[in-house]
C-alpha cells in the first residue's frame, strides 16, 4: 500500500507543476521545429488538430490572436482540457486522501 500511495502522491506533484513549467516557458517555444503531425509530415495535408499545441501555449499566456491565428479551434480546446486537468488533479488527490485515511 507505501509503493501505491508514493506513486499516487508523485504523480499529483508532476501534474501540478506540468502547468507551471509550460506557464514558466516562453509563450514562442513551440513555434519553431518541424511539424509533429503524422499526416503534415507524411501527406502534407493539415489536420483539425495542427497547431493546436503552439496555440493552447499562446492561450496560456494570454496571447489571444496567434493562439486563433495557430489553431482557432483552441478557444474549445484549452478550456476543455483544463477543466479536464482539474478534475484530474481532483480526483488523485482525493483517492490519496482516502488512501491516507485508511491507513489510521
Amino acid at each position: 500500500m507505501g509503493r501505491e500511495k508514493n506513486i499516487s502522491a508523485a504523480l499529483l506533484v508532476v501534474m501540478m507543476l506540468i502547468p507551471l513549467a509550460l506557464l514558466v516557458m516562453p509563450a514562442n517555444y513551440f513555434d519553431n521545429g518541424p511539424a509533429m503531425c503524422p499526416s503534415k509530415r507524411f501527406f502534407d495535408i493539415e489536420c483539425p488538430g495542427c497547431g493546436m499545441t503552439r496555440a493552447v501555449m499562446h492561450l496560456i499566456h494570454f496571447d489571444l490572436e496567434s493562439a486563433v491565428y495557430y489553431n482557432s479551434l483552441s478557444l474549445i480546446v484549452a478550456p476543455v482540457l483544463g477543466v479536464w486537468w482539474c478534475r484530474q488533479i481532483w480526483k488523485n488527490f482525493q483517492a490519496l486522501r482516502h488512501n491516507a485515511s485508511d491507513e489510521f
